[in-house]
C-alpha cells in the first residue's frame, strides 16, 4: 500500500541499496546528503554500523524513514532487523520504482549503486512505498507458495526415477499399453538401410546383362561383380535388422 504522503524536510531519510556481499547507504535530511555515501557489510556488524550513523545524526530530525530497495532475498536480512529497531519506518520498493525514478532524474541508462540510492531518496521524499508491516502476510504467502512448488518438483522427480525402476524390472508394469510418449522413427537405420539396398544393387551393378556379357566374352569375372562380391559377403554377415512399430507408447518386434 502506497503512503503517498510527502515527508517534512526535517525527516532523516535513509537509502538502502541491497547487495550480495555489501549494501550502499546514503543519509540525508531535506538540504542535502548528510554524509558521504557508504557501503556496508551484509551481516550484524553493519546494521550496528548504520544505527551509530542513524544515532549520530539523528539530532533535530522529527523522524527516520529507512527506503530499501525489494531486489529477491538480499534485503530481507536487513529488512526486518531494521523494522525491529526503527518500527514503522522502513519502506519498500520495487526494481521497476526505483527505474521509473532514475528516469525522471535523467540517469535511466546508467545503473549504480549511488544512482538507485538517489531514486531512493527521491521516491521517499515523496511519500511513496510499501510500509514492511503491511507486506509481512503477502511474504508469508509467497514463501508457502514457493514450497510447495518445491514439494511438486521433487514429487515429479521421484516418480519418474520409480517408473523407470519398475520398468527395468518388470517391463510395462508401471507404464502399461497404451500409455507414454510415441516415439515414430523418421528416417530408417543403417542396417536397414544396407538391407534395402542390398537387392537393388545387386540387380542395377551385378545382374545387367552388359556385366555377364562382358564376363563370359573375357572369361573371367567383372570389376563391378567383383565389388558386389565382396560387398554381398559383408552384408551376409550382418543380422537382420529389427523392425520396430511403436504407437502411443508401445513397442513390438516381428
Amino acid at each position: 500500500m502506497s503512503l503517498l504522503q510527502a515527508l517534512e524536510p526535517s525527516t532523516l531519510v535513509v537509502a538502502v541499496d541491497p547487495g550480495k556481499v555489501m549494501n550502499r547507504v546514503w543519509l540525508s535530511d531535506g538540504t542535502g546528503s548528510l554524509v558521504e555515501p557508504v557501503s556496508m557489510p551484509v551481516s550484524r556488524d553493519g546494521i550496528a554500523w548504520l544505527e551509530r550513523m542513524v544515532r549520530l545524526h539523528d539530532v533535530g530530525h522529527s523522524a527516520v524513514v529507512i527506503a530499501v530497495e525489494a531486489t529477491g532475498s538480499l534485503h530481507r536480512s536487513w529488512v526486518s532487523e531494521l523494522e525491529r529497531r526503527y518500527p514503522g519506518a522502513v519502506r519498500l520498493f520495487a526494481p521497476s520504482e526505483t527505474k521509473a525514478a532514475r528516469t525522471q532524474l535523467g540517469s535511466a541508462r546508467f545503473k549504480t549503486d549511488d544512482r538507485d540510492c538517489a531514486a531512493l531518496t527521491y521516491l521517499a521524499r515523496q511519500g511513496a512505498g510499501r510500509r514492511w508491516i503491511d507486506e509481512v502476510e503477502v511474504d508469508a504467502l509467497r514463501a508457502v507458495v514457493r514450497h510447495r512448488r518445491g514439494l511438486v518438483h521433487d514429487r515429479k522427480v521421484i516418480k519418474q526415477r520409480l517408473h523407470d525402476q519398475l520398468n527395468a524390472l518388470a517391463p510395462g508394469l508401471s507404464a502399461p499399453a497404451g500409455h507414454g510418449r510415441g516415439l515414430a522413427r523418421t528416417r530408417p537405420g543403417p542396417r536397414a538401410t544396407l538391407w534395402a539396398g542390398r537387392a537393388g544393387l545387386r540387380g542395377r551393378v551385378c545382374g545387367s546383362s552388359t556385366d555377364r556379357a562382358i564376363a563370359a566374352g573375357a572369361g573371367h569375372e567383372s570389376v563391378p561383380q567383383r565389388g558386389c562380391s565382396i560387398l554381398g559377403a559383408a552384408v551376409a554377415g550382418l543380422p537382420a535388422p529389427a523392425v520396430r512399430c511403436r504407437a502411443a507408447g508401445s513397442a513390438t518386434e516381428p
